[in-house]
């Protein structure tokens, strides 16, 4: 079997994020075992092809300040939150959410190894 990607590892993490919670960035590559790649976990998000952003839940991670800030040509800011919001993520009138209430605790070392050792891979 071979090993997974980072991006992989990203995508896959992301899909464990349950509707109407987020995550940031950085939560996403500390759980990958990536540590200050917050900017790679942007990345990957962006280089979601049409088919896999229809089963990886991009919209559900945000900034660290609890906003919306995606940078794509695809997507933008407005339609991110609106997506969230249809999920049940409240912002306030300055674009923040409430990261007591709506965000998402992330998974524990084991469950990471677990999940990564499954070799689920949304690579065509």
């Amino acid at each position: 079997m071979s090993e997974l990607s980072f991006f992989d590892k990203v995508y896959i993490l992301v899909q464990q994020i349950p509707r109407g919670k987020v995550a940031y960035y950085g939560q996403i590559a500390e759980m990958a075992d990536a540590p200050g790649a917050a900017r790679t976990v942007g990345w990957a998000l962006a280089s979601l092809s049409p088919t896999q952003a229809q089963v990886v839940p991009w919209q559900r991670v945000i900034n660290k300040a609890g906003r919306c800030s995606i940078r794509n040509m695809e997507h933008s800011v407005a339609e991110q939150q609106t997506l969230l919001e249809d999920e049940g993520v409240d912002f306030d009138e300055r674009g923040y959410t409430d990261w007591g209430i709506f965000g998402w605790p992330g998974l524990e070392p084991d469950e990471v190894r677990t999940l990564f050792a499954s070799g689920s891979s949304l690579r065509p």
